[in-house]
């Protein structure tokens, strides 16, 4: 089936499309229906919508949902709704207001995609007898010789690959990425070919859940403790500064420090324990090294040998810059060619080789 990368799905054969009501998935779908398979649509309702709607454009509020069913409709296609409020609350919602107390920068899309989406919502397209789970993230699954591998997009600016590094080889195998031999363009051009009522949505927003995208509000709701005072310290823990809450600080802000200095300041470190925020220069936010755990491996061979020379991302946005990792003392090390700045803790670590996703990890906070 060209690019879309379903050679190996049988004709005519049952597939479940994960539809949050975006242009992204329902084109998807369309595209499914379009190459004669039997397709189930499936949207997750994953919070309670009620205060959480702040605005529009969170990929899974009401809205969202009322589209997905509009398209489904329009398309010809059984459409269900599934509550996974409890599961999104626990495994991501939870953990996102636990990693800001813990003073990191959690990325709550991995976890999504890591647990409620790839667990259980491949889980549900089992149990309804489908080939294959379809959604419309922007990767590239290929087969090669050991089965799927996970490549980047053939669009790098709409890459997802960094988000979908935890998916697991049995996933892999399930799993289908239409979109991802596209670019953003190609696929509105084709949600115009099938007229549907989503053709012309905006982009959703990342984190679905916070509304505004105001943050600190939700880890208010979720940890009321979480806002307790502190000190601002420089790097000879000199006090500089006073602070509502360390939820409020993240590795490599500058901005909303509230400290006059002679020099700009940087977020260099956020100590939970002691509820101190570190403020420096940039200079100080240069880092050869850094710790990983809980790394997912989908490159060749069982695991990763204990070294070996890829490029890693250390957040969505950046260059998969070169390094050698290291499997040391029970964790594993990244160590870089050139320094790197504002590795934020709480963010994850993705290990490439060219545009193969070979695996990552959650980076670990010093000290």
């Amino acid at each position: 089936m060209g690019n879309l990368g379903m050679d190996d799905v049988a004709p005519n054969a049952r597939i479940v499309v994960a539809m949050s009501g975006g242009v992204d998935s329902s084109t998807a779908a369309a595209l499914m229906v379009e190459s004669g398979y039997d397709v189930v649509g499936v949207t997750l309702q994953l919070y309670d919508h009620g205060e959480a709607i702040g605005r529009k454009g969170g990929c899974c509020a009401g809205q969202d949902i009322y589209d997905a069913r509009l398209v489904a409709e329009a398309l010809g296609i059984p459409h269900y709704v599934l509550d996974y409020e409890s599961q999104f609350r626990e495994s991501v919602m939870e953990e996102f207001a636990d990693s800001y107390v813990r003073g990191e920068t959690p990325i709550p899309c991995v976890r999504c995609n890591q647990t409620v989406k790839f667990r259980d919502l491949l889980k549900t397209a089992k149990d309804l007898n489908a080939e294959c789970l379809v959604t419309g993230h922007y990767v590239r699954r290929v087969v090669g010789q050991d089965g799927g591998e996970m490549h980047r997009a053939q669009d790098p600016a709409k890459d997802q690959s960094y988000f979908l590094y935890a998916t697991t080889r049995d996933q892999l195998d399930y799993l289908r990425f239409p979109l991802g031999g596209m670019t953003k363009a190609e696929t509105r051009h084709h949600a115009e070919r099938f007229s549907l009522p989503v053709a012309a949505k905006s982009e959703s927003q990342d984190i679905c859940f916070v509304p505004d995208g105001n943050y600190a509000k939700v880890i208010e709701r979720l940890r009321p403790g979480a806002w307790e005072p502190g000190e601002i310290l420089d790097l000879n823990g000199k006090v500089i500064g006073q602070h509502e809450g360390i939820v409020n600080f993240t590795v490599g802000q500058r901005r909303g420090l509230g400290v006059a200095a002679e020099h700009p300041l940087y977020v260099i470190k956020v100590d939970p324990e002691r509820r101190q925020v570190i403020a420096g220069p940039r200079s100080a936010l240069e880092k050869t090294e850094l710790k990983v755990s809980a790394v997912n491996w989908i490159g060749p061979g069982d695991a990763p040998p204990s070294q070996l020379r890829v490029g890693v991302k250390i957040r969505s946005t950046s260059t998969a810059d070169a390094c050698v990792i290291r499997y040391v003392d029970d964790s594993w090390v990244v160590i870089f060619d050139e320094p790197q700045l504002g590795i934020a803790p709480g963010q994850a670590a993705v290990f490439y080789d060219g545009d193969r996703v070979l695996g990552g990890g959650w980076i670990q906070r010093e000290g």
